[in-house]
């Protein structure tokens, strides 16, 4: 076999393997790698391109928009190539949304894998070759703040309070998350997915707290997505999902009083309280088509996600209808726990 074809298929196989299989890992000793990007038209570009994302590097639902991983944490995204020798390529990482730093986010040989930036931020890699150069301008790598550097339930001034589990030793999905998103003016409208923000999942509080810190697992935003195409199908529109409740920091979320889990999922990044909202007007559509608003449009919403789990199991989690009150109309909760629960 040629040198170049052996390449693609060792290569196809090494970055494909972690993508193409669904895998999410759950724990803190190894912190999930959540894989997106843009929807993969928009990233499949003309035949001369010398490489290009695989459709699996964007989520089951292909519109995610960024990766979510630690510093200097080995990444393994599906690249496919043509035209092009891997074994001669490199790369590099640039800083993007405001990131803060004066140097180029470290790179090397491409044949030695990718190696996440060193500091936290977001970023966007670069590819080069002999004769060739390109940027993956639709995908953002972004590189969270180790839990570690919180200090007395406080990250550079943020406030975020204990988590009940965080001196347990605990590496299942109640350990206390491996690190946070770092979150500025200049990057909170990043997109992460087609129609959600950083900014959409932020705690309720310390408005005028900068930069802020957010909990925030890739595999709740495929889903989201997910859902919202499951109601197309079901042909109930649905353009605009509203976050109500996102990432709760423990300090915010408080012990487990007034309805709110000891353990939530809010304070682990994979849970949020949503609802469609295609007028944007603050208050559930009549989804159903029967005249009115409430928790009957909430019950369609979550027809929708119950088929989504049914097709991507590595998915499955909690779901609640509530009713409205005088502060919010009907919404649902949806996570990524692990396991299915219904309320």
């Amino acid at each position: 076999m040629p040198r170049t074809r052996r390449t693609l298929a060792t290569l196809s196989l090494i970055l494909l393997s972690g993508t193409a299989l669904g895998m999410y890992a759950p724990t803190r000793a190894t912190p999930p790698l959540t894989w997106s990007g843009a929807t993969p038209n928009s990233v499949m570009r003309a035949d001369d391109d010398a490489v290009r994302l695989a459709v699996t590097a964007f989520g089951r639902s292909g519109k995610l928009r960024a990766v979510v991983t630690d510093p200097n944490r080995r990444l393994e995204l599906p690249l496919e190539w043509a035209g092009a020798d891997p074994f001669d390529a490199a790369y590099t990482w640039t800083p993007q949304a405001g990131t803060q730093i004066r140097l180029l986010g470290g790179g090397g040989q491409l044949a030695g894998g990718l190696v996440a930036p060193s500091t936290a931020g977001v970023w966007r890699l670069h590819l080069r070759g002999n004769t060739w150069a390109q940027e993956m301008a639709d995908l953002h790598v972004i590189t969270r703040v180790p839990f570690s550097d919180k200090r007395g339930g406080y990250l550079n001034g943020y406030r975020i309070g204990e988590y009940a589990t965080e001196a347990d030793g605990r590496t299942d999905r109640y350990a206390p998350p491996a690190g946070f998103i770092e979150v500025t003016p200049d990057n909170q409208d990043l997109y992460v997915s087609e129609h959600f923000r950083l900014r959409n999942f932020l705690t309720k509080d310390q408005f005028a707290v900068w930069p802020k810190y957010l909990a925030l697992d890739l595999r709740l935003i495929d889903k989201l997505e997910l859902v919202i195409q499951e109601l197309n199908a079901m042909g109930v529109r649905a353009e605009h999902v509203a976050v109500m409740s996102g990432f709760r920091t423990p300090a915010y979320n408080g012990p487990g009083e007034g309805g709110r889990a000891r353990l939530s999922r809010h304070t682990y990044g994979d849970a949020s309280d949503v609802w469609v909202d295609n007028d944007r007007d603050g208050y559930i559509d009549d989804l159903n088509g029967d005249g009115r608003r409430d928790t009957d449009d909430v019950r369609v919403m979550l027809r929708a996600v119950d088929r989504v789990e049914s097709r991507h199991p590595e998915l499955v989690g909690g779901a609640g209808v509530y009713d409205g009150n005088g502060a919010h109309g009907p919404f649902i909760h949806i996570d990524a726990r692990g396991y299915m629960a219904r309320w």
